[in-house]
């Protein structure tokens, strides 16, 4: 089980001003922030980030919406991170997803589903280092990773 897990606050979220209570949430639960940053992501940037979705029908709309306005990025660090955060984000459409969830709380739909969360340890490493070299991580003592 990996450490660390990958999060973005979605563009309707931030627009919505939703960030702040989004990040005392995942904190709350126990995670770490170990890299934090907002960023516009532009058209190209979407589209590599989400190329594992390339040949399906929603990725046009996807990468649209994601470079539609800001982003916040960051890495979050627990112990089995990727599992409990998925947990704590509940079901891809919100109307899906339980009580007390991230996406159940501040998302709008399916795509405006206010976070994205990593799906898998190896998954967690390549997005992060999407956004973040490792001199842009810290540990919890303030030291770089």
């Amino acid at each position: 089980m990996g450490n660390i897990t990958l999060t973005m606050i979605k563009p309707v979220a931030v627009k919505n001003g939703y960030t702040g209570k989004i990040l005392e949430k995942i904190t709350s639960a126990g995670f770490r922030i170990q890299a934090l940053r907002m960023l516009r992501m532009s058209k190209a940037d979407a589209e590599k980030f989400y190329e594992v979705h390339k040949e399906r029908p929603f990725y046009g709309e996807l990468t649209d919406f994601m470079s539609s306005g800001p982003v916040v990025a960051a890495i979050l660090e627990k112990e089995n991170a990727v599992e409990d955060y998925r947990k704590l984000i509940g079901a891809t459409n919100p109307a899906n997803a339980e009580e007390g969830t991230i996406r159940k709380m501040y998302a709008t739909d399916i795509q405006a589903n206010a976070v994205h969360g990593s799906d898998s340890d190896e998954n967690a490493e390549i997005e992060a280092s999407f956004f973040f070299s490792k001199k842009e991580r810290y540990k919890q003592d303030g030291n770089l990773i």
